[in-house]
């Protein structure tokens, strides 16, 4: 009977994301400017929205390893990578350094949301939880968690909006 239940709300919430827009919420970047997310954009191609922070290891696994297929993707899908810090406020001033130190700050749009506006209206629990959104802003596609090689189910999500 859980497992109905457990799938039956999978199910609804997956219908409910499906096709959904992103929220408005006021962010920063690691350099300081402010973003608004409603008005995340690429023109027409997809965004991965990853959420993540520094302390969760499963997050920095996924993170890199999309990194390191990443000029590949953008190449062939022009998809963009979006990472959302949900560190906490005085955890902040990590997130720039472990970025620049792992590459990511090159070619990901990193963004900080130290209060958890986002994450909350975007429903997300526990990190790493990853978003595909299509060229017309609508998220299409989430996944919670992560195992090693999860990078190729991101790229076959992609395969499928830009074919």
């Amino acid at each position: 009977m859980f497992k109905k239940i457990l799938a039956m709300s999978v199910m609804m919430f997956l219908a409910v994301t499906a096709w959904a827009e992103l929220p408005s919420v006021t962010l920063k970047d690691i350099n300081g400017k402010t973003i608004n997310t409603a008005e995340l954009s690429n023109d027409g191609k997809p965004i991965l929205i990853s959420f993540w922070a520094t302390w969760c290891k499963p997050c920095v696994r996924e993170l890199t390893a999309i990194h390191e297929v990443y000029p590949d993707w953008a190449d062939e899908l022009g998809v963009k990578v979006i990472a959302v810090s949900i560190d906490a406020a005085q955890d902040a001033q990590k997130v720039k350094p472990l970025a620049e130190r792992k590459g990511w700050a090159e070619d990901y749009e990193i963004l900080l949301d130290p209060n958890g506006e986002f994450k909350r209206q975007m429903g997300v629990d526990i990190p790493p939880h990853a978003f595909i959104v299509d060229g017309n802003g609508n998220i299409v596609w989430t996944h919670q968690g992560y195992v090693d090689g999860g990078e190729q189910d991101i790229y076959e999500e992609l395969v499928k909006l830009t074919k």
